[in-house]
């Protein structure tokens, strides 16, 4: 028997186990400003964003589930809660009454707004200021090629230009 492994070498290596602190880290420095700011984690917050940002401020949970990387239990049990708090309204979709709309209400908007800036503020501390407008370009040059292997059918519509803003 043969190995045919091929061993990261120690660049590799290190740059391997330097993302994989970073994954480990990241989630909670973002979640903990977000808890102690506006009561919501993080995955709460991506929920009402992505809502946010949707057409009419709705998605059908499918969807929803797709862009923010979760099973629909998940995105269901989380729904609840946002529904509980006034922040989202679940209706079935007229189209299909097999399928589940979510949409933003005008409570979850103000939510989104009040909370937005804070959130901006804990991405630029721990990322976006820690880096070079070059090392801006890299990072997303190097997150597009893993998510091209991650997500190669850019569920999370991350690998599809953005519409630019004004």
């Amino acid at each position: 028997m043969t190995d045919d492994t091929r061993w990261l070498t120690s660049d590799e290596l290190r740059a391997w186990t330097r993302l994989e602190a970073v994954v480990e880290l990241l989630p909670g420095a973002l979640d903990t400003p977000l808890r102690r700011a506006a009561e919501l984690s993080h995955y709460e917050y991506l929920v009402i964003a992505k809502l946010s940002e949707a057409p009419e401020r709705t998605l059908r949970m499918s969807e929803l589930a797709a862009q923010t990387n979760a099973t629909l239990p998940r995105l269901s049990h989380v729904s609840a809660r946002l529904e509980a708090r006034g922040y989202l309204a679940r209706r079935t979709c007229t189209d299909d009454r097999r399928a589940t709309l979510a949409s933003l209400t005008d409570a979850g908007w103000r939510k989104v707004v009040a909370t937005a800036p804070e959130h901006v503020r804990t991405v630029r501390d721990n990322v976006i200021d820690a880096l070079t407008p070059e090392q801006i370009a890299q990072l997303d040059a190097i997150a597009t090629a893993v998510l091209r292997r991650l997500d190669p059918e850019d569920h999370l519509r991350m690998l599809t230009p953005a519409p630019t803003t004004v």
